[in-house]
């Protein structure tokens, strides 16, 4: 399955944890996301029932949720952030986020997979939030072309009281297709801290497919 333009494809799978240090632990659970082309938001939510831009239903996407609550269009944001970051990004920007549900939700990691005016992947932005209402963008610039993306960065954010800011993030994403993955392993200057994880595989999204949606995941935004 690819992604063509204008889709929003719906991917369900398992965000995974665990830790390594001080104690270990794990957990798993069940949740789905959105790939959303962010200039077809109107189009898609002018043929779906169940699903709207900047108003209440079932699903929706407001735009004030992401790029740190800025007023207005959230690609036009990103464009010009990453313009004035000299990354080149006139081509489509596709989103893997969790959408509202009836009015409520919460990120903590939003991938965005920027493209050129040629379609080629050139930066991929990671907008992180916390719990405390605070949030941070990582922007780094896709050098190769492979199927697979490895990026690391410092952490620059505070998000859990229980980890500490002086750790190294190494991101391994694959493309969006008929399935996807996000992973961050977080290290400090010993060796791996946590591991965290999404994979999940790819349906194009219907009224049906919202339906069926909404009443297997109801508390999904609490479960976050």
């Amino acid at each position: 399955m690819s992604v063509a333009p204008g889709a929003v494809t719906v991917y369900e799978g398992a965000v995974t944890h665990r830790r390594f240090k001080p104690v270990e632990h794990r957990l798993k659970y069940k949740v789905f996301s959105f790939l959303l082309d962010l200039d077809a938001l109107d189009e898609t939510a002018g043929r779906l029932t169940f699903f709207s831009r900047n108003r209440f239903n079932l699903f929706s996407f407001h735009d004030c949720d992401h790029g740190r609550g800025k007023p207005g269009d959230i690609a036009a944001y990103l464009r010009a952030a990453l313009k004035e970051e000299g990354i080149a990004a006139e081509g489509r920007i596709l989103l893997l986020c969790y959408p509202r549900m009836l009015g409520y939700v919460f990120n903590p990691l939003s991938v965005y997979y920027c493209h050129d005016a040629d379609g080629k992947l050139s930066a991929i932005v990671y907008e992180v939030n916390n719990t405390f209402g605070g949030d941070h963008t990582y922007v780094i610039p896709v050098k190769e072309d492979d199927e697979e993306i490895r990026q690391e960065t410092d952490k620059a954010f505070h998000v859990s009281p229980f980890m500490d800011m002086d750790l190294r993030y190494h991101f391994h994403l694959s493309r969006p297709g008929e399935k996807i993955s996000t992973v961050i392993n977080t290290h400090d200057a010993e060796g791996p801290v946590l591991y965290a994880g999404f994979s999940g595989a790819g349906a194009n999204v219907t009224d049906e497919k919202l339906l069926s949606l909404f009443f297997r995941y109801p508390l999904m935004t609490m479960k976050v």
